[in-house]
């Protein structure tokens, strides 16, 4: 138990550092958990959705099958933000019997779907499953919430990064720093975030509607946009 503390310690320790673009963040999974095959997904508006990465095919196949019945325990826990587990999916505890009936057909006896949330942006889902019926543990299920919440940021990072979203127009002005820097402070207390994670939940807004960080940043400070605001989407104002 001590060797697998260690490793998740250390594997928590890695995610929140930088990690290489190109390292596939299933391995994470596969080798902390007792499970076949992992698959990480974005879902949803903000980023579209599309696979990251998959252990192998099987892992794909779930995504695939979710993304084109439009259910599924990978958009359970991201619109509940809660882990959805399914230790037996010949008893099924969920509400999706043509994904499920699905799954069995490809082998699958159990699955577990964590959310992927950066404050208030939905980014997607991580999903293991299992060839047999199986059960995560208290702790297990407590551990793969945490690396979900990491690798969400991560994706988000990716994506970003991809995206080139930083605005080359963006004055480089101490005002318009300072602006940015006060939305950051403001997003930080509305959603007890990091100032690092906070700076990239207006990153993910600017990119999900399409605008620059500074004119995000101005509608933070004027009282246009509240991250705590439930009925706010990631697309749009209150």
């Amino acid at each position: 138990m001590a060797n697998e503390d260690e490793r998740f310690t250390q594997a928590m320790r890695d995610l929140r550092g930088e990690v290489p673009p190109d390292r596939d963040l299933t391995d994470t999974f596969v080798d902390l958990f007792p499970v076949s095959g992992t698959a990480i997904s974005t879902l949803g508006d903000l980023l579209g959705s599309e696979t990251v990465s998959a252990s192998d095919t099987i892992a794909a196949r779930l995504d695939e099958l979710q993304f084109d019945l439009g259910v599924g325990p990978c958009w359970d826990a991201l619109s509940s933000a809660r882990p959805v587990l399914e230790p037996d999916l010949r008893r099924p505890r969920g509400t999706w019997p043509a994904f499920t009936e699905a799954a069995i057909a490809d082998g699958v006896g159990a699955l577990f779907a964590f959310p992927m949330l950066v404050g208030s942006l939905q980014i997607g889902a991580i999903d293991m499953y299992s060839r047999g019926a199986m059960t995560l543990d208290r702790i297990q299920t407590r551990q793969a919430a945490s690396l979900a919440d990491l690798v969400g940021r991560q994706v988000l990072r990716r994506a970003l990064i991809r995206s080139s979203l930083e605005d080359p127009e963006e004055p480089e002005s101490p005002f318009s720093r300072r602006l940015i820097h006060q939305a950051t402070g403001m997003v930080l207390a509305q959603l007890d975030l990091s100032a690092d994670d906070a700076r990239l939940v207006i990153q993910g807004h600017a990119f999900a509607t399409g605008r620059s960080m500074m004119d995000v940043s101005r509608d933070v400070v004027s009282g246009m946009l509240d991250f705590t605001d439930d009925s706010m989407e990631a697309g749009g104002t209150r």
